[in-house]
């Protein structure tokens, strides 16, 4: 259904599935934001450019079967020197600086190549080759940049590799800079934060179904660039969609202080787990008078929540790192550099960058607390905050990726947690199909409900109507006309936002509520799955339990693994008792149930899809005793489905 008899035109356009222009209400919010910011400073341009050697020398980077896996000119269409009517100027400034690319020099011996992934890749000159900083997301785009480094500056072997972080973006390349086989031999290191494998692995394990279709709307994989539609992430372009893949580190760095020669290199090293991620640290290089700030450090706001999911981060412990950075390395750094965006150069200005990002997240923390004990929900605290002049004028402090409004919120989750305002009226709410057809009902119906939306549209409240269609959509998801005017609000705000995954959650909103549901280009993970611990992969069946088809079940399940890397007995066990299955290593059960016999190679195949549990029974290579318990084990086993609606039901 296109149109509605009853429908008013609004802002000049119809009610169908098409994009729509900027409105005059956007149009005008924008230009006020170029009123607003200082964007005659164009000091990040110099040090964003300062440098440059050269960049790749085609518009793609393909795969080996041809597959293009980073496209440089995509995003051209910003590099204009007017703003886009359709987009922040703020955010188009930031991806007119993401826009970029090549290899750079930083000083002697200090490479970076940047505009090839989401992340950057550094490099470092040993004794004996290249040190390599975070190899990007994908081992194409790292092979990439790699080879651009051998033809400008010096081709030399792989020395060593240091994963700053456990985020894909900064170890999936690795296969794109060296190889197991010089990995094992001692021939490159492998260096990384304490507890790096164990978190790079299981972050996503439990919730990974739901964290994947959030990313695809966080980094707008389902979403054409353009002036309508993706511009660019915030904390870099967008993610590449290679293969990519992951290692265990060869050398653990556990706690600040330590020193360590890495190919002939000095690095001391300052400990940040549960910053930007679970396991993370800084390092600075005395000789060359270089911060490794890692994703610590960025030029924009970063997310205390991220709104793939993840658990809340600690912005208070986030900012006491960046105080101790400031305190141990700000006086003796000429140039402080990091995984993404460009260097900061000059002592001072690293000083100043440092205490203002701390004196941002802290403040942020802080009065969120404030406020929380003032008795201020959640929203409430958001709508309140705003930085300071003195760090919301920092161009490094704008919402580019976080923002100070869902930051706030993030902090009020790790505190009070989120899923509750205090209020007791909001303890056991409706679903949100309940509640959109009450209140539907109680506004008088849908016609009338799209009546005052349209009325909310023509004055510019995208937000309020996104509200009051959103009530429409959930009661009635069949009802198209709602849908395409909520698209019509959700677009504008999306035209609106400074934070890049803000515009693309609400573009790629508006898209499904207009056409549904369309898979996009995403990396290919399954050399990650591969190196999945046994436990990580049992231990995710518990979400997967159906509680009505496993009520009354008692399973006890027996597991050898043979040639197992994790547990040496590659033995496990579970219990499917109470409709809740419980994972056990290094355990068998005297009377068992089931009694399951594999091999790891099985297993990685069998998690990677290289074979199916039938192939593998028929083979022998999967063996089951008690084969009737274990059919009906596993159809208490749920599927999940990464097409779930998240604008609908």
């Amino acid at each position: 259904m296109a149109g509605h008899a009853n429908a008013h035109d609004h802002d000049a356009t119809a009610i169908t599935s098409s994009v729509k222009p900027a409105s005059a209400f956007t149009i005008e919010k924008n230009r006020a934001v170029a009123n607003t910011l200082d964007f005659a400073n164009t000091d990040d341009f110099t040090s964003a450019s300062r440098g440059f050697i050269a960049t790749w020398p085609e518009d793609t980077i393909k795969d080996a079967k041809g597959n293009v896996v980073w496209d440089f000119a995509k995003f051209n269409f910003v590099n204009t020197d007017h703003n886009i009517d359709t987009i922040n100027p703020s955010l188009q400034r930031m991806a007119k600086l993401n826009n970029l690319h090549g290899l750079f020099k930083i000083k002697d011996d200090i490479y970076q190549v940047r505009g090839f992934d989401l992340s950057v890749m550094t490099f470092v000159r040993g004794d004996h080759g290249w040190i390599v900083i975070d190899p990007l997301l994908s081992e194409d785009t790292s092979r990439a940049g790699l080879e651009l480094l051998f033809k400008h500056v010096e081709k030399a072997p792989v020395s060593a590799v240091v994963f700053t972080h456990s985020h894909i973006d900064h170890f999936g390349g690795i296969w794109g800079v060296t190889n197991k086989a010089d990995i094992e031999n001692g021939t490159v290191a492998v260096i990384a934060p304490k507890d790096f494998f164990e978190h790079s692995i299981s972050e996503n394990v439990l919730a990974g179904n739901t964290m994947s279709r959030r990313a695809g709307y966080m980094y707008g994989n389902m979403i054409e660039a353009g002036p309508n539609g993706k511009v660019d992430g915030g904390l870099g372009k967008t993610t590449s969609t290679g293969k990519p893949g992951i290692v265990e580190q060869t050398m653990e760095v556990l706690k600040t202080g330590e020193m360590h020669d890495i190919d002939g290199v000095e690095v001391e090293f300052q400990m940040a787990n549960g910053s930007e991620a679970p396991s993370e640290f800084i390092f600075y290089f005395p000789e060359h008078r270089v911060l490794m700030a890692s994703e610590v450090m960025t030029h924009t706001i970063h997310n205390i929540s991220t709104l793939r999911g993840a658990r809340s981060r600690d912005a208070n412990a986030w900012a006491s790192y960046v105080d101790e950075s400031l305190d141990l390395f700000a006086a003796k750094s000429d140039i402080m550099i990091g995984s993404h965006h460009w260097p900061t150069w000059g002592s001072d200005n690293i000083a100043e960058q440092l205490e203002k990002t701390r004196d941002m997240y802290k403040f942020v923390h802080d009065q969120t607390l404030r406020l929380a004990n003032q008795g201020y929900t959640p929203n409430e605290i958001s709508a309140t905050i705003s930085l300071p002049d003195s760090l919301d004028k920092a161009w490094y402090n704008r919402g580019y990726y976080g923002t100070v409004s869902h930051n706030a919120r993030a902090t009020y989750d790790f505190y009070f947690g989120a899923w509750w305002d205090g209020n007791p009226a909001n303890l056991n709410p409706l679903t949100p199909a309940e509640e959109g057809a009450r209140y539907v009902a109680a506004m008088g119906g849908e016609e009338k409900v799209i009546t005052i939306a349209q009325k909310a549209i023509e004055q510019g409240d995208y937000r309020w109507a996104v509200t009051l269609l959103n009530n429409v959509t959930f009661s009635n998801p069949k009802n198209m006309t709602a849908r395409y005017l909520e698209a019509d609000a959700m677009e504008q705000l999306g035209y609106q936002a400074e934070s890049g995954p803000w515009r693309n959650y609400y573009l790629i909103g508006a898209k499904e509520l207009r056409h549904g549901y369309t898979p996009a280009p995403s990396p290919d993970t399954t050399a990650i799955a591969s190196n999945m611990p046994v436990y990580s992969v049992l231990e995710s069946l518990a979400v997967r339990i159906k509680p009505d088809v496993a009520d009354g079940m008692h399973t006890l399940i027996n597991i050898q693994v043979a040639n197992d890397d994790d547990v040496a007995s590659g033995q496990y066990a579970l219990e499917l008792s109470n409709s809740v299955l419980k994972t056990y290593k290094d355990k068998q059960f005297k009377q068992a149930d089931v009694t399951l016999s594999l091999s790891k190679q099985t297993f990685v195949n069998l998690i990677t899809g290289n074979t199916t549990l039938a192939d593998a029974m028929k083979n022998g290579s999967f063996t089951v005793k008690g084969q009737d318990n274990f059919k009906a084990f596993l159809g208490t086993l749920d599927r999940f489905d990464p097409a779930f609606g998240i604008v609908t039901p």
